[in-house]
């Protein structure tokens, strides 16, 4: 697994968890770490063979915690921690913010108030005038929201 590959699997992390309204620290973390490790020259595999867990928490943002995600990542292919979040919310949730018009704000109102989890969800529920109930959606983003579903 290359430190691309474990970046962004941090980064879809830290933003499911924004999504779903968890711990702002805990969530800061992981994009840290995601940003972190995408710009290490050295490939995390490498560190953690040679160096195991000590040796990942020399990269800045990587500590214990995160670290043995590494390890359980470059082993396993996935992580606990990863596991429990997508079993609770879909990753398809992340699809919604590919959506012109839809940021990351928006994105947790979406799922935390009305479970829009994914494309789906959110074409039938702007169908249905839903996007008229959240707070700060004018005219304008109401319009790029809907043709950016239309593609």
């Amino acid at each position: 697994m290359t430190n691309e590959e474990i970046a962004n699997r941090f980064q879809r992390l830290s933003r499911l968890m924004t999504i779903r309204g968890d711990e702002p620290f805990r969530t800061r973390a992981y994009a840290r770490a995601a940003d972190a490790i995408r710009d290490w020259g050295v490939p995390l595999s490498q560190i953690a063979e040679r160096d195991g867990t000590k040796g990942l928490q020399e990269i800045p943002g990587v500590g214990e915690a995160i670290s043995g995600k590494i390890i359980e990542l470059l082993t396993r292919g996935t992580f606990e921690a990863w596991e429990r979040v997508i079993a609770e919310t879909p990753e398809t949730t992340l699809e919604i913010l590919r959506v012109d018009g839809i940021n990351i704000k928006i994105a947790t109102e979406l799922y935390t108030r009305f479970r829009v989890s994914s494309i789906a969800d959110l074409k039938s529920f702007v169908e249905g005038g839903g996007l008229e109930m959240i707070d700060g959606v004018g005219e304008r983003i109401m319009a790029r929201i809907k043709r950016g579903i239309a593609d």
